[in-house]
């Protein structure tokens, strides 16, 4: 069976395939930004810097949502374009169903762990007698109740996108996006439910835009590998391991986040909550260009994938040096503008002018290693799109945790709360530099097979 996107994997020019899988994923990344920005804007707009601390102390356990969607979302898009490259449907829909009702599972037991073990966990993660009721209030309605739609949304996402289909799979995040920009207002000022307000608008943004997927692959129940039957859930055929092993350099990067952004947190809020609340935006802010580029990596997994799997090893060497190309040129202009417009976006979220000294200051820092994160992203693409195990963990281990925990310590020693973001840049480098290393070997081997193809068809 042939996907509808057969022409998009198989035919197309490759610029205008990785223009069409990129932008609509580039999009929805976004968007889904701006509303997590949404949150921290509106939450500013009440002047209180505990409560905008408390958002960002709880934005850790809440980044682990991200990563078990993609741990199964991205595992489960590579092996379901490798599988379609070959023709291989069957395996796809277990692929999917598997990805599915086991992330799922995940989530729900997540989400309540997270919430009964919170007298533990929200000291941990530097919360205090100031912030813990607000901490307690958030987690209560974007992980306790919204666990299961918020991994539900991020994995179908990506399990859609395998098949070719960007633009429906943006657009459902992007749907969540725009809704949770709508609500927040509504819910935290004429409801009057202020920070309950926000968290409640973002659950019920990730439902709505669960159930629009679920509409959306029932509606093409029958030319989807996609479905929801427990018929098609299996641990055969090595389906679990390959998914597992595959997306988990991707958790890996979330874990990892989540321990450097606690220490981070945990170090910073020892200066004031002014501080943490000016760093707390200026990561928000940042993550817009992480989107970006998250956004153009993630946006051609399904393309490398297939062409791979199809040994179509031409088709897919030009799409990573398209997809390079594109996505360093956006990244370097993201950066300037970032560097160049950091007080006017600060004061934009909250009008304290320690926050707005602490955040500018970190901004500029941080945007810096744009390019750098960029490069190592796309690489991990590379080698999760073509089912590497090993490479991608070591990568994800290295940008986040093992070194810029160390580097942050000694900054801290060194210069105190401004020295403490420099951690990021020399670790996303040396993170970039590894990447590179580890990168062309393999890129060099690509261009030996499709060297080795040509002599086979001349003799």
């Amino acid at each position: 069976m042939k996907t509808d996107n057969t022409e998009l994997f198989e035919k197309m020019p490759v610029s205008k395939s990785v223009i069409t899988l990129i932008i609509p994923t580039v999009i929805s990344q976004i968007i889904t930004v701006i509303y997590n920005m949404a949150d921290t804007f509106f939450i500013g707009q009440m002047n209180d810097p505990h409560r905008v601390a408390a958002a960002t102390l709880i934005m850790p356990p809440f980044i682990m949502l991200t990563g078990i969607a993609n741990l199964f979302g991205i595992g489960g898009s590579s092996l379901i374009s490798r599988s379609l490259g070959v023709g291989d449907t069957e395996k796809a829909k277990k692929c999917a169903a598997f990805s599915i009702w086991t992330s799922a599972a995940v989530a729900l037991a997540y989400g309540l762990l997270i919430y009964f073990l919170r007298p533990v966990i929200f000291p941990f993660l530097g919360a205090d007698g100031n912030t813990f009721g607000y901490c307690a209030d958030y987690v209560l309605w974007t992980i306790g109740v919204g666990s299961v739609p918020t991994v539900l949304n991020a994995c179908l996402a990506h399990l859609v996108r395998a098949e070719g289909y960007s633009k429906e799979s943006s657009f459902g995040v992007a749907l969540g996006g725009v809704l949770n920009i709508i609500l927040d207002p509504i819910f935290m000022f004429p409801l009057r439910m202020g920070l309950i307000g926000a968290a409640v608008a973002t659950m019920l943004s990730n439902v709505i835009a669960t159930l629009y997927f679920i509409i959306l692959l029932h509606k093409n129940r029958e030319k989807t590998v996609i479905k929801f039957s427990l018929r098609n859930y299996s641990l055969k055929r090595g389906i679990p391991k390959e998914i597992l092993l595959v997306g988990f350099p991707s958790f890996v990067m979330n874990l990892m986040s989540i321990v450097s952004n606690t220490v981070l947190n945990k170090m910073v809020v020892s200066y004031s909550n002014q501080a943490i609340a000016g760093m707390g935006i200026a990561k928000k802010i940042d993550m817009l260009a992480f989107a970006i580029a998250n956004g153009m990596t993630q946006g051609v997994l399904p393309l490398i994938g297939y062409n791979y799997a199809a040994k179509n090893h031409s088709r897919m060497r030009a799409t990573i040096k398209t997809s390079f190309v594109y996505s360093i040129a956006v990244a370097f202009v993201g950066a300037v503008l970032l560097f160049t417009c950091a007080v006017p976006v600060m004061r934009f979220f909250i009008d304290d002018s320690e926050t707005v000294a602490y955040g500018q200051n970190f901004l500029r820092i941080i945007c810096t290693t744009c390019p750098a994160i960029t490069v190592t992203m796309m690489i991990v693409t590379i080698f999760q799109a073509t089912g590497q195990k090993v490479k991608p963990m070591i990568l994800s281990l290295l940008r986040k945790g093992c070194v810029d925990i160390p580097f942050m310590i000694i900054m801290d020693a060194i210069a105190g709360a401004n020295g403490i973001p420099w951690a990021t840049p020399i670790s996303d480098i040396i993170a970039m530099s590894i990447a590179i290393i580890l990168f062309i070997p393999y890129w060099k081997k690509v261009n030996k097979t499709i060297l080795n193809s040509f002599k086979t068809v001349e003799i």
